[in-house]
């Protein structure tokens, strides 16, 4: 097992998953359990009680889930990557994992560094008690091709003004989609989204929005008006936080974290998968 010989800082990113279902988001909260809390307060106690801060590659709201986070931060503990992952595991609580420790440049950033961002959104068709919180129960007969085409529109538009939550500080609302689609599986339905960047409260905005479309309480052409409207009222209702997940983050230095393509349902408490 390699490990460094100097004790010279060095960056890494981690490349972990959680369960967002106990936690305030990612971010740190005043009071309030959070994931980065969770691990600053892991590294740390692996560096002597030193404060240890992390940077994510963006946040996650309260409930929202993770199959695919990074963040970094920076150590001169001479140890192992393999050793690293495997204390912070031991240290860390049952709904976060640590899946990499990747040493990288000191000047790559965990969230500025970051080209794409994918999302999966989970809907479950049948009561089922096993995926309630990691899935949103919807019961309702939808028009797919409508939601197709409306997803379609995504991808021609760039500004998401209308479907970002208020009073943000962003200095603007321009993304770049790569992709919008909805899956259909044996269990229910996925929608997935690509993007360079999203603004807070998009993608549970637009899923509100595409299943109004669907529910055709709106049409196709009323979609294409709301996003020119620039008006987050003229926007459906955002959908619960539990059915999100933030399905994958890519990097240039990283390979093989693409991974929209693979889209299968969450796995229940009971640890059997539903697959695709």
């Amino acid at each position: 097992m390699h490990y460094f010989s100097t004790m010279e800082n060095r960056r890494y990113f981690l490349h972990l998953r959680y369960k967002g279902t106990n936690f305030f988001g990612w971010q740190i909260q005043p009071n309030q359990p959070s994931v980065q809390e969770e691990i600053e307060k892991a590294l740390s106690r692996l560096h002597a009680d030193r404060p240890v801060k992390i940077t994510g590659c963006g946040r996650t709201d309260t409930g929202v889930h993770a199959t695919h986070y990074y963040a970094h931060f920076d150590s001169d503990l001479k140890i192992s990557p393999e050793d690293l992952k495997y204390k912070l595991n031991l240290m860390l609580p049952a709904d976060i994992g640590i899946m990499d420790v990747i040493p990288v440049s000191v000047e790559a950033h965990a969230r500025f560094d970051a080209t794409a961002r994918t999302y999966h959104y989970f809907i479950h068709r049948e009561k089922d008690p096993f995926i309630e919180d990691v899935s949103w129960l919807f019961k309702q007969e939808l028009d797919m091709e409508s939601m197709a085409k409306a997803c379609l529109m995504l991808m021609d538009h760039k500004d998401f003004e209308c479907f970002s939550k208020v009073n943000t500080d962003v200095s603007n609302f321009e993304c770049d989609i790569k992709h919008a689609i909805w899956i259909r599986s044996d269990k229910g339905l996925i929608f997935s989204i690509t993007a360079n960047r999203f603004l807070r409260n998009m993608v549970r905005a637009i899923v509100g929005t595409l299943l109004d479309v669907g529910l055709n309480k709106m049409t196709p052409e009323e979609f294409a008006r709301v996003l020119k409207s620039k008006n987050r009222s003229e926007a459906g209702q955002s959908v619960p936080a539990k059915g999100l997940f933030l399905a994958g983050v890519e990097y240039p230095f990283i390979s093989g974290n693409s991974v929209w393509t693979d889209v299968k349902f969450p796995k229940s408490t009971t640890g059997t998968a539903f697959d695709l």
